[in-house]
């Protein structure tokens, strides 16, 4: 995870605290995204063949982080806007651009949120230690709430599990389990549109036979 606009910022060591406290696996690093030495400590994951996704909201700087990575002004930015300092639309449409090093960057406009969906071995890779934890349930379909012997339950208890951490590894899979559900009825929705399409159509050929 980047956190952008390193020289706008008057604490900058407690908002990667912060931001670090939603997983311990996670990689948090900070950038002034106008300074080519500061976003220097990202080019370990502009590898040549490698493709980097820029996301996230309007304004915080993907565009400018972007020509700063390529080393040349391609993509357009603008500033955030005086009156509730929130971004601007300023990319509308993704750009595959290719820098000096072989890989890709993707530039993508900004987006409010993203949903997720067949995610499971990603949640469980970024949440290993909750995962490790709920092997030693007693159930294997615990639900850490108030099973007994939940190993979740007594390490959220004791403050070895940070509570935060825990409501974004069951919101991700709340989140899971529903855009699959809804992926299955679309797909199903699909399949009976695809088997009445043949049927009329089988009766049109038997229509046209009499």
């Amino acid at each position: 995870m980047v956190l952008s606009k390193l020289d706008l910022c008057a604490d900058p060591e407690t908002q990667q605290s912060q931001v670090q406290k939603l997983g311990n696996l996670l990689c948090v690093e900070m950038v002034n995204c106008l300074d080519s030495a500061s976003t220097s400590v990202l080019l370990p994951w502009c590898l040549s063949g490698k493709t980097v996704v820029m996301l996230g909201s309007s304004g915080s700087g993907k565009s400018t982080l972007s020509n700063t990575l390529l080393g040349r002004e391609l993509q357009t930015t603008n500033a955030i806007r005086e009156d509730d300092g929130k971004g601007r639309h300023t990319t509308t449409r993704r750009s595959l651009l290719a820098m000096p090093g072989g890989a890709m960057i993707l530039d993508t406009p900004g987006m409010r949120e993203l949903q997720l969906s067949s995610c499971e071995e990603g949640v469980a890779a970024t949440f290993v230690d909750i995962e490790v934890l709920a092997e030693s349930c007693r159930f294997s379909d615990c639900q850490h709430d108030s099973e007994p012997d939940c190993e979740v339950r007594k390490a959220l208890d004791s403050g070895e599990l940070d509570e935060r951490c825990f409501e974004n590894y069951s919101k991700l899979l709340r989140e899971q389990a529903m855009n699959a559900a809804t992926l299955a009825e679309r797909r199903a929705k699909y399949r009976e549109l695809g088997r009445y399409i043949k049927r009329v159509q089988s009766e049109i050929k038997k229509i046209k036979r009499s």
